[in-house]
């Protein structure tokens, strides 16, 4: 699939991952709105939302995609790092402005805040 004909938002997709590949469905109908296959790897592929990107991690590869039209941004092979089923963090971890990563930023922040304070 190519890159969707009308704009779409960020918010409004759903990611999935399986054998190399990722796929962004309408959230509402369900329908293909891009695809991707990695160049690199086999099996499970982990996804992390990072707020304006797309990260997908398999079998020691990592790719960062655009969400909206599941274009290649970076990848990176992390050579010598190994293989198997990666975990992807981030402290952005959400598109939402309010969204869980926006509230553990605003929490780290107040905890900082706090130390510095006491110290």
């Amino acid at each position: 699939m190519g890159m969707p004909e009308n704009t779409t938002r960020i918010d409004n997709l759903l990611f999935v991952g399986f054998s190399r590949r990722v796929v962004a469905l309408d959230r509402f109908d369900g329908s293909i709105v891009w695809d991707w296959k990695s160049s690199s790897g086999s099996g499970f592929v982990s996804l992390l939302l990072d707020g304006d990107r797309l990260i997908a991690s398999c079998s020691g590869y990592t790719w960062c995609l655009d969400p909206l039209t599941g274009a290649e941004v970076w990848h990176q092979p992390l050579q010598g790092m190994g293989t198997g089923i990666p975990s992807l963090v981030s402290v952005r971890g959400s598109s939402q402005p309010g969204g869980p990563g926006a509230q553990a930023a605003q929490v780290a922040a107040q905890q900082a805040a706090a130390a510095s304070a006491s110290g």
